[in-house]
């Protein structure tokens, strides 16, 4: 019995004369409608004609999140009076509950991929409700652009709505051709703000760390919450691990706690979404932020804080990182103490830094793994996604990463397009990385060992499983706990899926695993399910070459390499050698500990790591990694690293999860980045010369060189002068005073004279002054054989016969009265040339020497050489700072001459004495 009286009682009834008007003239619009209106369950049943008397239709909602689309169908079920799989469905990864009758069906937007590469036209539906697009997840924006292109070329009539409680209404608006948008007014109570920063100092979230001090400042707002407030309260916290702390600290309140999250059971999901007598606490991820409705909620309690991902491009890393929420999302949570009656928000920060919040949440194209968006798009037949239309286009750098990775396990080919190996691992259901695991597995290891593998890694197991591959398979395989029903359930799907590949890998709910960087924490909030494109070959909408992936380029071999002769084969998964009499890996039949390696290893075959010490290791990709301590994998040769990320700032990657692998499985499963060739390079300090095998940056063999390339050598002596300095050559010291008389030349007048004091620009000229010895030198002593002085003599302008003008313009010494030849200090870089001379010997200069036409700067010394007084102008010393000299200095030297008149008297280097002889 449809439950009207609730059905009237919805606010977004209000605007739905305005939708289906728009619905009419349009066929697409934007709805904004505040939390608890009724957008999720109200307007599909309308626009199915389940309710309001319309024509009857097939609607299919889509949603971000797993746990949403059950909830949505249920409810709109229970609205019919009926149970889920009859009027509504739903279908997610791994469950379908539909039956012949069913008119909405309520999908995730992972679901909706799979199904649109399948079913290009949706046959059959006339209305795609997309929910919750503010959230900017990938899935939901490629979807959106899926559909317009559907409706340009194929479908004009199919009828698309873009709902959400808070978004970039015009942003949408003009994605979907200018389409109206309606706006319903919510019935919102008054939520009252209550601002709750710590009262002391907490550090920022750092990578995926939080500040303890934080979580406890959380766990007393929610007792304060309590002791101030009636009804249940709802805390926001970034991911499970959070969650789980809280509620550590939450013991003996007056409430039951429950903990909201999509890998949370379902029975607690469901005791969370269903009214109770009892107060309780609800401890929840961004879910429950507008996907979900959380009855007798009258208290919110946000920490501020969100997850987003991170990927290191260069380096094949994701990590999650722990933000702060957008002033979007506040609000989102704000409106959840508001539903049904008045409630208060209680903000764990200052209400002056709210300001400073970001105002929307980072789109995901922005800052996720591509690789399955790009083979999405690659299967659609618009390989660069240039031609989808997009809210914000996707980054070229991390486009041009995902090509790569689809590259590499041979999903598509250099220009792009899908493969037959690549439509199928599009069916998989699966990140392209471990599609190429489980198809090179399963020959490998055998296909239910192989799918395990892969099934534990598209959800990575509970944290307490720990970060030894091997031993959280052993821990999945005896269960007891939630993760363990779900993973048999991918895994039986995923075995399936690789012994029939001509069939979809299960019904229409399959859906790949979350992205990379949200699998590298269990602590995480629920992602979307993520689908992968799986063209069976039907033609691509807005594509005129036919049929899309079916390409007359031969598909890639897994490890990336084409094959040199040109030739059409299929290629080979890598072969892994037998480990023992009857434990061959192809047979199936290798140890656990190693066919999880091997597994892991075909999925990130650029992670394989040889360990530097027990805890230190080196990727292949040229990152170090570290294990944490007490790790099992401790004193293991070589990982296969399954998981990983490098928080910000951090010089090293942390390992969450890796297998013990040997350097045999290493070398089969990444044989792509070995390579052997000659080095010749300036290292620790001198030129080594050496043929080198290696797996990407990792050194596997090394031989020495005998009689390596010339120019080789000669190179790698220059970036050790580069490196080190031009100090391995032997400077004497004349060569230094030649060098520095040159330098100030080039300041002075330019022209001819060569700028020598740069070491970068002496370089740039080796060929004009270092040859032909640097051609003859073979390794670090050799450099240091090399006069300098003699070299630098190479550079004097010769040609136009200034060099012999350079005594006269820079002279090494100067005369000075007394008779005396001073030697001249060039070495200032920027200043002027140094005479230092006892102030004696210049009695009756009146005035300073030059050279070059610079006055030199005169460094008068007393008779036992010490500084005395520095003058420019010797005739101003004469006059005024000499008497002030020679009133402290005649006393301590009374056997020099000290006259009154310097101007005038004699200069000398003597004593009196020596005089009146």
């Amino acid at each position: 019995m449809i439950r009207q009286a609730v059905l009237d009682s919805l606010p977004v009834r209000e605007a739905l004369p305005a939708l289906v008007s728009a619905l009419d003239g349009h066929g697409a619009a934007v709805l904004c409608a505040p939390p608890g209106t009724g957008k999720t369950t109200l307007v599909p049943l309308v626009l199915a004609g389940l309710v309001g008397g319309g024509p009857a239709r097939r609607v299919v909602v889509a949603e971000p999140r797993r746990i949403a689309a059950r909830a949505a169908a249920r409810r709109m079920a229970w609205l019919l009076g009926e149970q889920a799989g009859g009027s509504v469905g739903f279908t997610v990864r791994g469950e379908r509950v539909v039956g012949r009758g069913t008119v909405v069906e309520v999908v995730t937007t992972g679901v909706l991929l799979q199904r649109l590469q399948r079913d290009q036209e949706l046959a059959g539906v006339d209305a795609v409700v997309l929910d919750e697009c503010h959230e900017r997840h990938l899935d939901a924006d490629t979807v959106a652009a899926f559909l317009l292109d559907v409706r340009e070329t194929l479908r004009p009539e199919l009828r698309l709505v873009a709902a959400s409680a808070t978004t970039d209404a015009a942003g949408w608006a003009r994605v979907l051709g200018d389409a109206p948008v309606v706006e319903a007014a919510g019935v919102s109570y008054p939520v009252e703000t209550v601002w709750a920063p710590p009262t002391r100092p907490v550090r920022p979230p750092h990578g995926m760390r939080v500040d303890p001090a934080q979580l406890t400042h959380v766990a007393s707002v929610v007792r304060r919450a309590l002791a101030e407030r009636s009804g249940d309260v709802l805390c926001f916290l970034p991911g499970v691990g959070e969650i789980s702390r809280v509620a550590g600290q939450l013991g003996g309140v007056d409430a039951e706690v429950l903990q909201l999250h999509g890998r949370a059971p379902a029975a607690v999901q469901e005791a969370a979404l269903t009214a109770s007598e009892h107060r309780r606490v609800i401890l929840s991820t961004a879910v429950a932020e507008s996907s979900l409705t959380v009855p007798g909620v009258r208290v919110v309690v946000d920490s501020g804080l969100a997850r987003e991902p991170r990927v290191d491009h260069a380096r094949g890393l994701g990590a999650l990182a722990t933000v702060r929420a957008s002033r979007a999302a506040g609000r989102q949570r704000a409106g959840r103490a508001g539903r049904e009656a008045p409630g208060a928000v209680y903000r764990c920060w200052a209400e002056a830094e709210d300001g400073r919040l970001p105002a929307f949440p980072a789109p995901e194209i922005r800052i996720a793994d591509l690789a399955p968006f790009a083979l999405q798009a690659a299967c659609w037949g618009d390989p660069d996604a240039s031609g989808l239309a997009l809210l914000d286009p996707p980054p070229a750098g991390a486009m041009a990463a995902a090509r790569e990775v689809l590259v590499a396990v041979g999903a598509v080919d250099p220009a792009g397009r899908p493969t037959p190996r690549g439509l199928r691992m599009a069916r998989l259901g699966l990140h392209p990385r471990l599609a190429r695991a489980l198809l090179d597995g399963s020959a490998a290891v055998g296909a239910r060992r192989a799918a395990e593998v892969v099934a534990l890694l598209s959800e990575e197991p509970p944290r307490e499983y720990g970060d030894d591959l091997a031993g959280a398979w052993r821990a999945a395989r005896r269960g007891g706990d939630a993760y363990a029903p779900r993973w048999r359930a991918e895994a039986r799907r995923l075995e399936r899926a690789a012994l029939d590949p001509a069939q979809p890998s299960g019904p229409l709910a399959s859906a790949p695993a979350a992205p990379a960087a949200t699998l590298a924490n269990p602590s995480a909030p629920e992602a979307p399910d993520h689908a992968q494109p799986s063209s069976p070959g039907a033609r691509a909408p807005g594509s005129a070459s036919g049929p899309a992936g079916l390409s007359p380029t031969p598909p890639l071999p897994a490890t990336g390499a084409e094959f040199t002769d040109g030739s059409s084969r299929n290629p080979a998964p890598p072969a892994f050698e037998e480990r023992g009499p009857g434990r061959s890996p192809g047979s199936g039949s290798a140890p656990d500990d190693l066919a999880a390696g091997i597994v892991a290893a075909l999925a990130f075959p650029e992670r394989v790591a040889r360990a530097k010490s027990e805890t230190a290791f080196l990727m292949a990709n040229g990152t170090a990694a570290e294990l944490p301590e007490g790790s099992p994998l401790r004193r293991a040769p070589w990982l296969a690293v399954a998981v990983a990320d490098r928080p910000p700032h951090s010089a090293s990657a942390r390992i969450r999860l890796a297998a013990a692998i040997d350097e045999d499985t290493a070398r089969a499963a990444a044989a792509h980045l070995l390579t052997e060739g000659e080095e010749v390079r300036w290292e620790d300090g001198d030129l080594v010369a050496r043929t080198v095998e290696r797996l990407g940056a990792i050194r596997l063999a090394v031989r020495p060189l005998r009689e390596p390339d010339p120019d080789l050598v000669r190179a790698a002596l220059l970036e050790g002068l580069r490196s080190e300095g031009l100090g391995l050559l032997r400077w004497s010291p004349d060569a230094q005073a030649l060098r520095a008389r040159l330098g100030f030349l080039h300041r002075t007048l330019g022209g001819a004279w060569p700028d020598v004091q740069d070491d970068g620009a002496l370089l740039d000229r080796a060929d004009d002054w270092l040859e032909p010895e640097l051609s003859r030198a073979r390794r670090r002593a050799d450099l240091g054989r090399i006069d300098a002085g003699q070299a630098l003599n190479r550079l004097l302008p010769w040609a136009t016969g200034e060099a012999a003008r350079l005594d006269e313009l820079a002279p090494e010494r100067l005369e000075v009265p007394s008779g005396s030849r001073i030697r001249v200090d060039y070495s200032a870089e920027h200043g002027q040339p140094v005479l230092a001379v006892k102030l004696q010997e210049l009695f009756g200069l009146a005035e300073t020497p030059r050279v070059a036409g610079v006055p030199v700067l005169v460094h008068l010394l007393s008779p036992a050489g010490r500084p005395a007084a520095v003058t420019a102008d010797l005739a101003s010393f004469w006059q005024g700072g000499y008497r002030a000299v020679r009133a402290e200095l005649r006393g301590r030297y009374p056997k020099h001459p000290w006259p009154e008149d310097p101007a005038t008297a004699e200069p000398t280097r003597h004593t009196n004495a020596r005089l009146r002889r």
